[in-house]
């Protein structure tokens, strides 16, 4: 046989034989206990990089495993379709935005196969596909009935160039990320899901996903933002209504001494005074030009505009300039704000600017603040003053009180606020699910009925670019006819936001053939939830939180039985070379594709699997490339050297095996016993691969010319190489083979340690004296506590520091240590 590692033949050879023999597909049994595994799925972008081997490379490792311990493994891959990029590519190149999908999606399948990984290739999807969405515009018919889908008003990010809507991430430096454009406010009808229907539920499970990591859990805690406060009324001063609040600071009402609005709360225009509505005007237009995530930012500068009105304080009757503030947001509780200079840090810079008054309403313990004297504001806890009958109570105290105050005397009620808004689905866009909606002058909104579907993409558009969404533009998509009256009508041109498609695909994985409907309830029963699911934490509030609403969405449908999508969750970590994330503008990318030609892809996973743990960021090293390769080069020919000694052995006879025998058959099985634990309750790849190579040089330093020695050897090098099949499947698929095996590595069980093998026949103890660090004895694995005790005494070590001493105690860890306790 070849004695050479050739990494591009070995590798091609096992692709195809796992390809042409389905090795991987997955089929619901109920024989074995099943385990869905998924990596999020990737966009077509056009080439796979290093952080996709990594992610996809952890993936693989589980999946092997698994099915190696004899789980029946579901484990797809497909792609996350739509988006802007496709539509952006058809404009620059004047072709349609599926051609440079699709041609994509083939070259990244093609990426994704050369890595080696165990994907059931026959569940492929691609959300762009019509089968796919079209399922996506049923389930949207079913949310509209029940309300959870609906239309109304709000301000997007809108470039006026371009014409269409831009998520934040999609707005740089205040213009558009496409033209440079700057971007502005824009009110429009636009769709939403009532995700917030959802919120205390999705809150609630926070709590019950033990395997979750507490970070991304905070952080939906924190999205989500349940609140208890009040919401209290503020009369107007012209007697015309009154401002409503949410606080949940009720304890400082008593400081509150002006009233800050959002620019886009609908009293803005009404309580302008006509001598401040052209200053007003101005305001509001400058604010619509800046992108709201920046709104939200602590280091914003505070700017507001008085709108000439005033309302009063209900507690104290104080007469309270209303002005509109930037800082101030229409979508968290009303879009009104009772401004407490002293005790909020955003209004006391807002009252410095504008020269504002202040009032003191909590005071530190054993302190007393002096407004003139203040230099930030006071937000931490106190007693009260300056209110009223509630001076003196604690500030945690009268929140209570002055809630239930409040609320007695029908100035307020006591509620609950979540900081969650609903899900703003509509994009202008062509390259995207159209909505299934038709408007018709005299139904309204008419929804178009299931056996129409699915509302297809036409293909014969224009992209140029400008003039907004090309479907709206497109007379034969657009003029229908309504299904109810039969009048001429309009279609909706707006098309879904792309996290739609990432909210379910991976319950469509578990039937992605089911021509009749989106979800076969058995199957989906049968793999849900995922069990392991890996990808970045940059999707902690958005992808994720959106899957958790659409699973228990489809839940309530009666279309599947889980509460949850995924039961465990890990957020791999980024790639990083010469200080920071690989990227193309940064040039320091490493492309995969040459890597491979290079070093074979069992080099490119070993890699990227040894250089980190999984959740940490990996720092690139071409030193721990060559490492990486050099590893599998020496695991090749130490196996090859062994193959006429293997092919001479027999079965190993425990009991007759000599003492160098049994102490290398003891590194062996406590290497399985390593591998095992690291990945099945770690996933600590890291320290497993760095077990396995520790094996090697145990194995290549060995030499016995005992009865046993090739029984032994067989043995440890069988173990090696099924140790590292989930890490590296090529090189150890070919070596089990030459090893002499006709079942196929991927087919064959995961090793066993032995208990008995692993037990140490001698054992270091560490001997103390009043609990210092005296000697180190070595005795026989399982030696009582008396006989442990007599030799601690007897340690020449520990004779001096007994002399002239009396032995009170000998406190015995058998195994571990003897503490001699002297007086």
């Amino acid at each position: 046989m070849d004695q050479k590692y050739t990494p591009a033949d070995i590798e091609q050879k096992w692709q195809t034989y796992w390809d042409e023999s389905k090795t991987f597909r997955a089929v619901e049994d109920t024989e074995k206990e099943k385990y869905y595994l998924l990596e999020m799925f990737p966009y077509p972008s056009g080439r796979i990089h290093m952080g996709h081997v990594r992610n996809y490379s952890i993936g693989d490792v589980v999946g092997r495993f698994k099915r190696m311990r004899g789980f029946n493994v579901l484990h797809p891959m497909g792609w996350d379709a739509f988006g802007m990029p496709a539509e952006n590519a058809a404009i620059q190149n004047k072709s349609h935005p599926a051609k440079w999908t699709y041609e994509n999606i083939a070259y990244m399948r093609g990426q994704l196969k050369q890595l080696g990984l165990s994907y059931d290739w026959d569940r492929e999807i691609a959300t762009c596909d019509v089968e796919y969405y079209r399922w996506e515009q049923k389930i949207f018919l079913e949310m509209f009935a029940r309300g959870l889908a609906y239309k109304k008003t709000s301000f997007v990010n809108w470039c006026p160039k371009c014409e269409t809507v831009l998520a934040n991430e999609q707005v740089e430096d205040g213009g558009c990320w496409r033209c440079d454009t700057d971007v502005r406010q824009k009110e429009l009808d636009q769709w939403f899901f009532r995700i917030t229907d959802y919120a205390e539920e999705l809150l609630e499970w926070t709590h019950k996903l033990p395997g979750w990591p507490e970070r991304v859990l905070v952080m939906q805690r924190n999205w989500i933002g349940k609140s208890f406060g009040c919401e209290i009324n503020f009369p107007r001063e012209d007697g015309a209504g009154s401002v409503k609040v949410f606080t949940t600071r009720q304890d400082t009402v008593f400081g509150a001494t002006f009233m800050s609005l959002a620019p886009e709360h609908p009293l803005a225009q009404e309580l302008t005074t006509p001598d401040r509505k052209d200053d007003v005007e101005a305001f509001i237009e400058k604010v619509r030009k800046t992108e709201r995530i920046k709104r939200t930012t602590e280091d914003l500068e505070k700017e507001g505009v008085f709108t000439g009105s005033y309302c009063l304080n209900p507690l104290t009757g104080v007469r309270m300039p209303v002005y509109l503030a930037n800082f101030v947001l229409m979508d968290y509780g009303t879009g009104a704000v009772m401004a407490v200079p002293t005790h909020d840090q955003r209004d006391f810079e807002f009252a410095g600017k504008y020269s504002l008054p202040l009032q003191v309403v909590i005071q530190p313990e054993g302190e007393t603040l002096d407004t003139a004297a203040m230099t930030e504001a006071y937000t931490e806890p106190g007693i009260l003053c300056n209110s009223g009958s509630f001076d003196g109570l604690r500030s945690d105290d009268a929140k209570e009180a002055i809630a239930d105050y409040l609320q007695e005397k029908g100035i307020g009620t006591k509620t609950v606020n979540f900081r969650l808004r609903d899900w703003g689905i509509s994009r202008q866009r062509y390259w995207g699910n159209p909505i299934p909606v038709i408007y018709c002058d005299v139904c309204g909104v008419v929804p178009v009925p299931e056996q129409d579907l699915p509302v297809t993409l036409p293909v014969d558009v224009e992209f140029t670019g400008e003039g907004g969404s090309p479907l709206a533009r497109l007379d034969s998509f657009v003029n229908v006819t309504c299904p109810i009256c039969g009048i001429a009508a309009r279609r909706e041109s707006d098309t879904m936001d792309t996290f739609v498609q990432s909210s379910w695909y991976f319950l469509r994985y578990c039937c992605p053939d089911l021509l009749d409907g989106p979800l076969d309830r058995s199957k989906v029963d049968y793999w849900m939830s995922v069990n392991q699911y890996i990808g970045g934490i940059e999707h902690a509030v958005m992808h994720l939180l959106y899957a958790r609403f659409f699973t228990k969405v489809l839940r309530d449908m009666g279309y599947i039985t889980c509460d949850e999508p995924f039961i465990n969750l890990l957020t791999q970590g980024m790639v990083i070379k010469d200080g920071a994330k690989m990227s193309k503008s940064k040039g320091n990318v490493v492309d995969p594709d040459s890597l491979i030609r290079k070093y074979g892809a069992d080099t490119a996973r070993l890699f990227s699997l040894f250089a980190a743990p999984p959740e940490k960021d990996l720092d690139w090293s071409d030193q721990g490339v060559d490492g990486s390769f050099r590893f599998l080069n020496r695991v090749w020919k130490l196996v090859n050297d062994r193959l006429d000694l293997v092919a001479r052995a027999g079965a190993v006879d425990t009991a007759s095996l000599t003492a160098e025998e049994r102490t290398l058959r003891r590194a062996v099985h406590k290497t399985i016993r390593k591998v095992t634990e690291d990945i099945e309750e770690r996933f600590h790849f890291n320290t497993a691969i760095a077990a396995v190579m520790e094996l090697l040089n145990t194995l290549q330093s060995t030499e016995l010319a005992s009865p046993q020695f090739a029984a032994v050897m067989k043995e440890a090098l069988e173990s090696m190489v099924l140790l590292l099949a989930p890490f590296v499947p090529h090189i150890s698929e070919e070596l089990w083979q030459r090893l002499g095996h006709r079942q196929k590595l991927s087919a064959t069980a995961w090793p066993e340690f032995d208990r008995g093998a692993v037990v140490d026949e001698e054992v270091l103890v560490v001997v103390q004296v009043n609990g210092k660090l005296r000697s180190k004895i070595t005795v026989s694995a399982g030696t009582d506590q008396e006989s442990l005790k007599s030799a601690a005494l007897a340690d020449d070590k520990v004779k001096p520091f007994l002399e002239g001493v009396q032995v009170r105690k000998v406190i015995c860890v058998p195994g571990k240590l003897v503490n001699i306790v002297v007086g």
